[in-house]
């Protein structure tokens, strides 16, 4: 599988190209477009929130920053978590054509919607850095734990993904229905709130939330500075191994009859 995964390594370079060239084409600001929309989300949510939520970060932090911090933390990687699930859910509908014209390997198309989330993630948070640095709020050494993250959010994303988008190319209502349960999702996770202003009766339900600890990985590395509580994320890593197979299982599965039923 690897194997012709890399064999087709220009097919799958050549269109994460195109497909930032053509969203940005007869545009006047390019790529800039690909910031303007969580920059939006997040300026509104500051402004909204920042002064009933500051106090209510953790003690000990105290930057004149932090609430912005904390929320581009969960607002930048959640948008990475969504933007993989919401693509690779519709990847196999969207590319219907292709599937039935050409031969070539199918897995190619969610590692092309994992490379074209990781690139627009990676200029956002990379403006976001320079601003933590331009401020004093970079973590230092602890920013390197990101990576670890990154890469456990974006195995669990394709992982569901996959599933989902398997199961839609049969049962179109999958698609619709998670549309609305994302968004659901958002509000059920501290990333715009943090978990300590839920009742105490709440917060031992918010532990089945899968994106609670991930989220809150971020937010412990780029608000608090500190490495990520590493046996926290134990369960989510299993549950995204655990994605990830079952979703290649179901791909190769019925990889043909999806085919025929597009």
């Amino acid at each position: 599988m690897l194997n012709s995964l890399w064999a087709y390594r220009g097919f799958i370079i050549g269109s994460v190209t195109r497909e930032f060239q053509s969203k940005y084409r007869n545009s006047l600001l390019g790529a800039a477009w690909t910031v303007f929309n969580p920059l939006a989300m997040i300026i509104v949510y500051t402004v909204i929130f920042t002064k009933v939520m500051h106090s209510r970060l953790p003690t000990g932090i105290n930057s004149e920053f932090a609430y912005s911090v904390y929320l581009c933390a969960g607002v930048l990687s959640w948008g990475l978590f969504a933007e993989i699930v919401s693509r690779a859910q519709n990847s196999f509908l969207e590319n219907a054509n292709l599937l039935k014209k050409l031969s070539f390997p199918r897995l190619c198309l969610p590692v092309i919607v994992v490379a074209n989330a990781t690139l627009n993630f990676s200029i956002v948070f990379g403006l976001f850095s320079i601003f933590l640095l331009l401020t004093g709020n970079f973590p230092g050494v602890v920013f390197l734990s990101l990576v670890p993250v990154l890469l456990i959010l974006i195995s669990f994303a394709i992982g569901l993904g996959i599933t989902l988008g398997v199961l839609n190319v049969f049962f179109r209502d999958v698609g619709q229905f998670f549309g609305i349960f994302i968004q659901f999702w958002f509000w059920l996770t501290p990333i715009v709130y943090p978990i300590t202003i839920l009742p105490e009766t709440v917060r031992p339900w918010m532990s089945y939330n899968p994106m609670k600890n991930l989220i809150g990985a971020f937010q412990e590395i780029l608000v608090a500075r500190q490495w990520p509580t590493w046996q926290g994320l134990l369960p989510i890593t299993l549950l995204a191994i655990a994605m990830c197979v079952f979703g290649m299982y179901l791909f190769r599965k019925h990889a043909g009859e999806m085919v025929d039923e597009l």
